[in-house]
């Protein structure tokens, strides 16, 4: 005995001392630093020991059944959990209970018959909901109640009939972006609550492909909308149905594409324009309901053209600002700043009244010097140019300055122009020998001289011709030094 009590002793001495082990990932799933994933491997219930350093968890395409109760708490840093494609049909009070940072949840197709109240009122900072493709036909007026953040609810292919609108009003603080119901069996929409509801609400407000009753109010709704540029109307315009009769099941017609049948329906008080509102670059409009409301139990809200919700004291940047008031402020509009502005009246979180709308239009300043209108202008730069065509015509300076300088004395008369030298209309009556005139032509073609001096035409004077001193001889030469003057370069030496 003592012998073997003192081989133990020695074996213990020689074994290696080893720190705990951490937390091994699950056999049936894959282990990354911060996810962890258990997809595709036919579970039926949730691997425990399941590592707290994950931040993703994905269970989708599996045999899930149920969630027990607390079943997060071993995540503590959990923020995306997908379970979408099992069979869970519904969930326990407490199933979500410790999962304070969850941001995305993702339970489609799966089987939920209803969301009920104590579903996910437990995830204070879950931002997206997914539940399309599940079997839902009731949703509990408080089931987002407690869902500050939350901004994209999806709930399409379910088997909705009904829907509280009105409990999404105040939801996630304004946050909501996206509320996805299309593809159920909603029969009517309640159109004076959905008008109730804030701008940013229903420009993600999906509701195609539903066997809704045709109503002139939900037409003309429906078209406000896509007037002002909706996404849930303008990217699904054709998928918009109604049932024309409710005693034959599908009497579905895209009633956005083929409106005929709505062509006299009239415009109601939410189809009115907006006051249009111009303003130039850099001024600071001030928008102002008329409003008897009590200020003490009323707060305002204003929706901006980005569908953006506004409330006291105002946006991240302060270019709007809202006051106590109601009135909205514009700091330095800029181009961007254009388009529809609503303003909204809260008195509960439940309870929005619209006030009014202005469509807020920013242009550029028109420059100083645009004092004239464009005929006037016109009509000067004609009479500009007519002024310049007559002074340029009539005021031609002399282009002869050699001949228009004073002739020396005893020297023959010269004229200014060479043109009534060269352009005369009556020919000489006394031709030469060398010199050959056109009868019957006003311009006279001089033919070249054999002999010329210095630039100058030297005529040959004939023996039969008078003395030089004679008038005819004179008027020749003055002809020719006229020629001369004209088509020569080299200038005159008197």
């Amino acid at each position: 005995l003592v012998v073997l009590l003192l081989f133990q002793l020695c074996a213990h001495s020689h074994t290696p001392y080893t720190s705990p082990l951490p937390r091994s990932c699950p056999i049936a799933c894959i282990c990354t630093s911060d996810l962890l994933s258990c997809s595709r491997q036919t579970l039926q219930h949730v691997p425990g020991a399941l590592p707290p350093t994950a931040t993703t968890l994905d269970l989708s395409h599996n045999a899930l059944t149920q969630l027990h109760d607390r079943w997060l708490a071993a995540l503590p840093h959990l923020e995306a959990l997908h379970i979408s494609h099992n069979q869970i049909k519904d969930l326990s009070p407490q199933a979500f209970h410790n999962a304070s940072y969850l941001r995305h949840l993702d339970m489609s197709s799966n089987h939920l018959h209803a969301v009920e109240t104590h579903y996910f009122d437990a995830l204070v900072s879950l931002e997206e909901l997914l539940l399309y493709n599940n079997r839902i036909t009731r949703v509990d007026e408080n089931a987002f109640t407690k869902l500050s953040g939350l901004r994209k609810v999806y709930l399409s292919w379910n088997n909705l009939t009904t829907f509280p609108f009105h409990s999404v009003q105040g939801l996630g603080n304004y946050s909501l972006r996206t509320l996805d119901l299309s593809s159920n069996s909603l029969s009517s929409i309640p159109v004076e609550e959905l008008t109730a509801l804030p701008e940013n609400i229903r420009n993600g407000l999906y509701l195609h492909n539903n066997p809704v009753r045709c109503s002139c109010p939900l037409y003309l709704m429906l078209q406000r909308w896509k007037q002002r540029g909706f996404s849930s109307v303008k990217d699904f315009f054709e998928e918009h149905t109604c049932k024309v009769s409710d005693n034959v099941p599908r009497s579905l017609i895209k009633f956005l594409k083929y409106n005929h049948m709505f062509e006299n329906c009239s415009a109601g008080p939410e189809d009115m324009h907006p006051v249009p509102f111009p303003v130039m670059v850099g001024q600071t409009p001030l928008l102002t309901c008329n409003t008897s409301l009590p200020a003490s139990a009323t707060t305002y809200m204003w929706i901006s053209p980005q569908h953006e919700p506004i409330k006291h004291p105002g946006n991240s940047n302060r270019s709007l600002e809202v006051y106590r008031n109601g009135s909205l402020k514009i700091a330095a509009a800029k181009p961007w700043h254009s388009g529809v502005y609503v303003g909204l009246a809260i008195n509960n979180p439940h309870n929005f009244s619209r006030l009014c709308e202005f469509n807020v239009t920013v242009h550029y300043p028109k420059p100083d010097g645009e004092i004239f209108s464009t005929g006037l202008t016109t009509l000067l730069g004609c009479i500009v140019s007519l002024v310049l065509v007559i002074i340029y015509l009539y005021l031609t300076p002399c282009r002869c300055l050699s001949c228009c300088k004073k002739p020396a004395p005893l020297s023959p008369p010269q004229e200014c122009s060479a043109q009534s030298s060269i352009l005369s209309t009556t020919p000489p009556a006394t031709d030469g020998p060398n010199r050959k005139v056109s009868a019957n032509k006003h311009v006279v073609f001089l033919e070249p001289i054999r002999e010329t001096q210095n630039g100058k035409i030297r005529l040959g004077l004939g023996e039969d011709l008078p003395d030089p001193k004679h008038p005819k001889v004179l008027q020749l030469k003055s002809d020719s030094e006229s020629i001369s003057s004209v088509f020569s370069d080299t200038p005159i030496v008197s």
